[in-house]
């Protein structure tokens, strides 16, 4: 009989990378102090490396790619049309995604009204939770709504059970939370530690594909706003979602960061209420709602995220500076994006911002890192340092380059009809974007080459 030697190995927290000593720097991801040791079982891990070789790729023939057919019905719809769209419309049969967020920000919330309309759908879902009790889960359904028999609940951490759960039932779909408190007799670390949390999701991978079952996994997220655990588990699933907000807002945003079936540039947009989260179909319409009236330093940019044109409102402050060093501050954009728009202001338009302190704002907490808003934060600046109202039914979107130009920004056309159809009478784009757009009545459009044209146009309107 052969006898377990227990042995410390280390792993890099950020790629996963494995070492038989602690090192300062990773030779793998080069980033410092992210190494951390972890107790593993010698005939446990040999053991498991030999069964894997014998069951892979045994009795296996390869396919020729141009016979293989894909139907409609191997996406299945969630009845949730937000998280479809993030999805890339609806869920891959046999794929593994994670949703990671910050606490209380609403993911166990998100995943337990999809399993309601699973549900309901006729589909069978079974909800896994290792950190809340059966009657914990029960109080937080009945605030969302009444579910279906198709609904099972398991409160298990050990993955060897929830395995053969999973044989046994069969379910469609499968909901894991969290990751991080799941544990395999197979490892000795604790549950939540590097190895443990690998081997989990290696284990949720093998299930996935191999019995053709969709499954979620939620992550907790470290203090910098990553999924806590290996770098390697983000390469592992087929899909990355991460739900961003602040907590103390009533709207969330769900954005795919990996998504091997769809678009990762789409997003979700949903409001916390009472009964749980509800989807914003009009997302523009929402973030302007509160706009203040009369007031100078405020203009409405259009963003695209994905394919999903978003009307934001761009607030700027500028003001005289009591002390030699003028203080910059932007929240909701880049920092140094900003700098850089105040400094081609000054110097292409002859205006004295050494001088002044300057805020800028996306009104709403909406984090936009497009350069399509651009110009319209030049406008706002500009607005606040002349105290001038802008049109409140003005719009504005466009890159600013270094030389002062105004560059053109993809689909023009989306982000102009999204601003009609919201009322908005007149639009500042680049002149290079008006191929194929035509003024009307109900939108006047006007294209600017600099920043000089623009401030003129806006100074006229």
């Amino acid at each position: 009989m052969a006898q377990t030697k227990n042995k410390s190995v280390f792993y890099c927290q950020n790629c996963g990378f494995e070492s038989t000593k602690w090192m300062g720097q990773c030779p793998g991801c080069r980033e410092w102090n992210t190494f951390v040791e972890e107790t593993v079982s010698a005939v446990s891990s040999k053991s498991t490396t030999k069964s894997a070789r014998a069951g892979h790729g045994a009795g296996q023939t390869p396919t020729v790619l141009a016979d293989i057919a894909i139907q409609e019905e191997d996406r299945l719809r969630t009845g949730i049309g937000e998280l479809d769209r993030v999805l890339g419309g609806g869920i891959v049969q046999g794929s593994l995604t994670l949703v990671g967020g910050d606490p209380g920000i609403g993911k166990s919330t998100l995943l337990l009204q999809t399993c309601r309309c699973l549900a309901r759908d006729g589909q069978k879902v079974l909800y896994i939770s290792g950190e809340e009790s059966q009657v914990q889960i029960k109080m937080r359904a009945d605030r969302i709504g009444s579910f279906s028999e198709n609904m099972l609940l398991l409160c298990e951490t050990d993955l060897g059970s929830i395995a053969e759960v999973i044989r046994r039932e069969l379910p469609r779909v499968v909901v894991i939370d969290s990751i991080q408190t799941m544990y395999s007799e197979n490892v000795s670390a604790a549950p939540g530690s590097v190895s443990q949390v690998r081997e989990s999701t290696a284990v949720l991978l093998q299930l996935a594909k191999g019995m053709n079952i969709s499954v979620f996994i939620v992550g907790h997220v470290t203090k910098e706003g990553t999924v806590a655990g290996p770098r390697v588990l983000e390469h592992m699933v087929d899909t990355v979602l991460y739900f961003e907000g602040d907590r103390h807002a009533s709207y969330r945003i769900l954005r795919g960061v990996k998504n091997r079936f769809g678009s990762t540039n789409e997003i979700g947009v949903f409001e916390m209420r009472q009964e749980g989260l509800a989807e914003v179909h009009n997302p523009s319409e929402y973030m302007l709602d509160g706009r203040p009236e009369g007031a100078s330093g405020s203009v409405v940019a259009c963003a695209m995220e994905g394919t999903r044109p978003l009307l934001l409102e761009i607030q700027a402050l500028v003001c005289r500076t009591n002390f030699g060093i003028p203080r910059r501050q932007s929240t909701g954009t880049d920092f140094n994006r900003v700098n850089l728009l105040l400094a081609v202001l000054e110097k292409r338009c002859r205006v004295e911002l050494s001088t002044c302190d300057a805020y800028v704002n996306i009104a709403g907490g909406m984090k936009v890192q497009e350069p399509g808003i651009d110009l319209a934060i030049v406008l706002a600046a500009l607005s606040s340092f002349k105290s001038r109202e802008i049109s409140p039914r003005l719009v504005a979107f466009g890159e600013v380059g270094l030389s002062g130009e105004v560059r053109s920004v993809s689909m023009a056309a989306q982000r102009v009809a999204e601003a009609r159809k919201l009322g908005f009478d007149t639009c500042i784009l680049p002149a290079v974007c008006m191929k194929g757009l035509k003024s009307d009545e109900a939108m006047k459009l006007i294209g600017v080459r600099t920043i000089q044209d623009a401030v003129n146009a806006v100074l006229k309107a």
